[in-house]
């Protein structure tokens, strides 16, 4: 099978039980809402940038992605 096909099919694996990750674990874990992420509200304004959320999904991929690649080597 062509390498980039084996890609995409493990990629979109990867995608859909992350989905299924994320809804079942929105319950237990509060991704979006960390102390640290900024909200500004006013009367009809929301601004809302989830800043520490992003740091802490980098940080889990960046170590998901290092084991990967400690093992394919």
């Amino acid at each position: 099978m062509n390498p980039v096909a084996k890609l995409l099919i493990i990629g979109g694996i990867v995608m859909i039980a992350a989905g299924m990750l994320w809804a079942v674990g929105s319950k237990f874990l509060h991704l979006g809402r960390l102390p640290g992420d900024i909200v500004v509200e006013k009367e009809n304004f929301k601004f809302y940038f989830p800043v520490v959320t992003c740091i802490m999904v980098s940080i889990v991929l960046s170590l998901i992605l290092y084991v990967i690649r400690m093992f394919t080597k």
